[in-house]
């Protein structure tokens, strides 16, 4: 793939996906000043270089069942890594997975549908697999933003 450089278009049509994945083409052309097919060809280059990744929703936890969110940082043997970060990759509850340089080695997002389940699945499933040395989890009392 060839390098692209955002100029100010491609990066205000970034910012209108951002805050409304389901804009109109219409109305971002109309917006920008600029005509829709100049607007689809240039989403599709972005989509092309990887900038554009994927569409999604952001969900409220709560209203679909999950009322327990907690941010688990994970540290693991370090020949373990590997082993550790694709397993956690498995689990439905858990919706994030990065690995990180800061406190831990890892960091995940999980979802439960009460704090003791939550809790249950972190020392039942998280601790129990081969490799991993600690958990910390940070239970989410209020999201202030999300992109």
């Amino acid at each position: 793939m060839i390098s692209l450089i955002l100029d100010h278009i491609d990066k205000n049509i970034i910012s209108k996906l951002k805050a409304n994945a389901r804009v109109p083409f219409l109305e971002i052309a109309r917006n920008l000043d600029i005509s829709e097919s100049t607007i689809r060809n240039r989403v599709r280059n972005l989509e092309n270089e990887g900038v554009i990744k994927k569409y999604s929703a952001i969900i409220d936890p709560a209203k679909i069942g999950f009322n327990s969110v907690a941010y688990v940082g994970i540290d693991v043997e370090p020949e373990k890594f590997l082993h550790v970060s694709k397993m956690l990759t498995e689990f439905k509850n858990v919706k994030q997975v990065a690995t990180t340089t800061g406190d831990h080695m890892i960091m995940t997002e999980i979802w439960g549908e009460k704090g003791a389940e939550l809790r249950k699945f972190i020392s039942d499933r998280i601790e129990k697999i081969e490799g991993v040395t600690r958990t910390c989890p940070a239970i989410v009392s209020e999201r202030l933003k999300e992109e």
